[in-house]
């Protein structure tokens, strides 16, 4: 094979790759498809929730709803073991762990957010001046770098209710006193 023919092969997959990219772009163009501002199945008892990520891209500070009774009854203690083996890679949780990448999380749950002295917390974490309760948790563990701007962490969250409550749950059963279930 000389080198023309290896140019046509090369020449050829560009002008497939572009024909694809220009059809998809057009295709964007003349079939625009608007979201609906207001879904079209609504269901009883659910408030929509609002993440701070959206009231920051809106320039508005929401704050959001969550009844953590309905949120922690959706976790299950043995399925939060399992899913923290994702935070395991940066954080110990049993007594007396050493600081990872991330704190040492044994007893994490009602203490101050950045308490540990010997851990190098950033500054949005320094100044955030609460508690980890379990809404607190909840919001965080959804979403991290959304809820704290300015952290460390690039944990993408838990998407999933039960796996945030799972995990909550988990948490705060690693401590000398557990707190009570609201």
């Amino acid at each position: 094979m000389d080198g023309f023919e290896l140019n046509k092969i090369i020449a050829a997959v560009l002008l497939s790759a572009l024909l694809i990219i220009g059809i998809n772009k057009l295709g964007s163009i003349v079939f625009h498809v608007e979201k609906p501002e207001k879904s079209a199945y609504e269901i009883e008892g659910v408030e929509t929730a609002v993440t701070s990520a959206d009231a920051n891209a809106q320039g508005e500070k929401v704050v959001e709803v969550v009844d953590i009774k309905q949120v922690l009854a959706a976790g299950d203690l043995a399925h939060g073991e399992n899913v923290f083996k994702k935070c395991s890679a940066c954080h110990i949780i049993e007594k007396g762990g050493k600081n990872l990448i991330g704190p040492a999380l044994y007893g994490v749950v009602g203490r101050d957010v950045a308490a540990i002295g010997d851990y190098a917390y950033s500054d949005a974490f320094k100044t955030y001046g609460k508690k980890w309760s379990f809404e607190e948790l909840n919001g965080f563990l959804l979403k991290p770098a959304a809820y704290i701007k300015g952290t460390k962490m690039a944990f993408a969250g838990l998407k999933k209710e039960k796996d945030r409550a799972s995990v909550i749950l988990y948490m705060n059963s690693k401590s000398d006193s557990p707190l009570p279930l609201p």
